[in-house]
């Protein structure tokens, strides 16, 4: 039977432990090791807002300098005009805070480097001058290291002094009071060099050193550590309190970015289970559907995956390819030419929409196939002038002209276009065109249900990001266009646009990419049971780019969790995948040119609709 003692003894380590843990890491929980040594001491730690900064002290003449070693002490490189005068000096213009929008206090860790009882009297002597910025007056904690005073002696200090402990050591009660912190080499336990993951004998050790120190209320810092993401990334898994750092500015930047590059997903879905009856078939081709992630590549998909606790619709596929994207001008494509490769089988230069390289208009799938009586639906969660609904509709040399791009509609034979932003249909008053050429026009997402084809249905409040409460816009708008071209004699095309998977690759924002790329999953689960209710439809999933050059650092399936880096604000080049489902799927695998895609749909429509 467990006493009563011992479940409260369990209680309070417990509440330690989550006292001391950070809720979430920032800059506040950043460590600047040998911070002196930097080519701009304290400043540099200063302006990324670091929690904690480390300055080795040797007392000479009744001076503290500061250095690594005695050999490098220098003239004017004193305790003081680095760190006390500057410290004093932003408080004091900060009524009273470390940094201007914080309350929260700062570490000052002293190193003592000379005899303990002569620098500590030095020390008290200096620190005496600065009180008011001291802890417990001020923001400022000082812990002393090094050669720091006996444990029984703590008591003779003032109380703006706290010390550095050691694991292992049995602190009595008044003695653990005056440990402001816990620090050990990270050597004392394992070789690792931050590459891979920590043996798990090391890592158990590791962590129960960590709840130790919690456990007591303290806050624990290795030094020796391996000092890159990596590092960093399991440093923090671990739940230790400092990251010791000597590149402040790389550090920095990381732990600012938190927000962006990490996702927790709150729920999670049942994709659809295919039936595969057609899927390996090559039997007759009524509808094609192609779904378009705009920059979605490889590590979009998986940090989607991952989120929703390692399944997806995407996952079902089995007939799989790659597509090469790269523009005819240029290694890396943007939206309009990778979007008019796979809409006219022609690769074109950057900014171009339907058009050749030489700027020549050359037709798209809706032109070529509408004479075989089949009809088309465009679908995008942005809007529709943008590059790749565009280029299924309209040829213009930029993608910038917009207001010609919205006036090619007027000639283009598609029948059906839902998106968001109106405004160049309205102001070229195109919309009153279509009027009287007896294409309906709505800017209200209400009319969906009553509108019949042909239709053109634009409404911005639709279309902004899932996290900003979009909706289910995208698996409606693709159930209205089924039904209503589901009502033809002879078969269609769609081409769905998940745009925003792009936009949050640009933003550099994590959690905009995964909730856009679930989404867009939704919208492909939507599609697998269309294909499997008739047996003659083929889908095809792909992408026009990668945005970001996205990698994913760290992750976890049971809880729905994502952290990913991105290495660029812009496109890259990398393959992107083509999933297939449905008769003539198989067709589909291999390696190849993006505009591959147009000639093996476009071969197939022809090949099952011909007079």
């Amino acid at each position: 039977m467990i006493s009563r003692f011992t479940i409260l003894a369990l209680l309070f380590l417990s509440i330690g432990f989550t006292l001391a843990q950070p809720a979430h890491y920032s800059t506040a929980q950043a460590h600047s090791h040998n911070d002196y040594e930097q080519d701009i001491p304290f400043w540099r730690a200063y302006y990324q807002q670091f929690g904690s900064i480390e300055a080795d002290v040797f007392l000479k003449n009744d001076t503290l300098f500061v250095a690594h070693e005695a050999k490098n002490i220098k003239r004017g490189k004193t305790l003081k005009e680095l760190y006390l005068i500057p410290l004093q000096t932003q408080i004091n213009g900060n009524d009273g805070r470390v940094y201007p929008k914080s309350d929260g206090p700062i570490q000052l860790l002293i190193d003592i480097k000379t005899e303990s009882k002569s620098t500590m009297e030095a020390l008290k002597k200096e620190l005496d001058h600065y009180q008011d910025i001291l802890i417990p007056r001020g923001k400022v904690s000082v812990v002393i290291s090094g050669n720091s005073p006996s444990p029984r002696n703590f008591a003779d200090y003032p109380p703006y002094f706290s010390f550095d402990g050691r694991p292992g050591i049995a602190y009595t009660q008044e003695e653990l009071s005056r440990i402001g912190l816990i620090s050990q080499s990270f050597q004392h336990y394992t070789k690792w060099n931050g590459k891979g993951i920590l043996v798990a004998k090391e890592k158990q050790e590791i962590e129960s050193v960590i709840a130790q120190t919690h456990s007591m209320g303290k806050k624990i810092r290795f030094w020796a550590t391996p000092d890159h993401v990596n590092a960093w990334k399991m440093l923090m898994n671990l739940h230790v309190d400092y990251l010791n750092t000597d590149k402040i500015e790389a550090l920095g930047n990381y732990l600012k970015n938190r927000k962006n590059a990490e996702y927790t997903h709150a729920g999670s879905y049942t994709p659809y289970q295919p039936s595969y009856k057609n899927n390996d078939r090559f039997s007759k081709v009524r509808n094609i559907i192609l779904l378009i992630g705009d920059g979605m590549g490889l590590a979009q998909i998986y940090s989607g995956l991952t989120a929703n606790h390692g399944v997806l619709n995407l996952s079902r596929f089995l007939n799989i390819g790659f597509s090469k994207t790269n523009a005819s001008d240029s290694y890396i494509t943007d939206s309009a030419a990778g979007a008019t490769a796979m809409a006219t089988g022609h690769k074109t230069r950057n900014r171009a929409i339907g058009v050749d390289s030489n700027f020549n208009a050359v037709s798209n799938l809706p032109e070529l196939i509408k004479p075989l009586g089949i009809r088309s639906a465009l679908i995008s969660a942005g809007p529709v002038t943008d590059a790749t609904p565009a280029a299924f509709f309209a040829h213009q040399p930029f993608r910038e002209m917009e207001k010609e791009i919205a006036h090619d509609y007027l000639r283009s034979p598609v029948d059906i276009l839902i998106g968001g932003d109106n405004s160049f249909f309205k102001r070229g008053k195109i919309a009153d065109s279509l009027q009287l050429k007896g294409v309906k026009f709505s800017e209200d997402w209400q009319d969906i249900t009553s509108l019949k084809t042909p239709f053109v249905l634009l409404d911005k409040t639709k279309t902004v990001p899932v996290l900003q409460g979009r909706g289910d816009f995208l698996t409606e708008a693709f159930h209205k266009a089924t039904t209503e071209l589901g009502k033809g004699k002879a078969g269609f095309f769609m081409m769905a646009e998940g745009a925003q998977i792009d936009y949050g690759g640009h933003a550099n924002k994590l959690p905009y990419v995964v909730t856009e790329m679930l989404d867009f999953d939704k919208l492909i689960g939507e599609a697998l049971k269309f294909a499997d209710s008739n047996g003659e439809t083929l889908v095809i999933v792909t992408a026009d780019h990668e945005t970001g050059g996205l990698s994913l650092l760290d992750g976890d399936f049971k809880k729905g969790y994502v952290d990913g880096n991105f290495s660029t604000n812009d496109h890259t080049s990398v393959m992107v995948p083509v999933f297939a489902y449905g008769p003539h799927s198989m067709d589909f695998r291999g390696v190849y040119e993006n505009t591959e895609i147009f000639s093996r749909m476009l071969t197939l429509l022809k090949k099952y609709h011909s007079k």
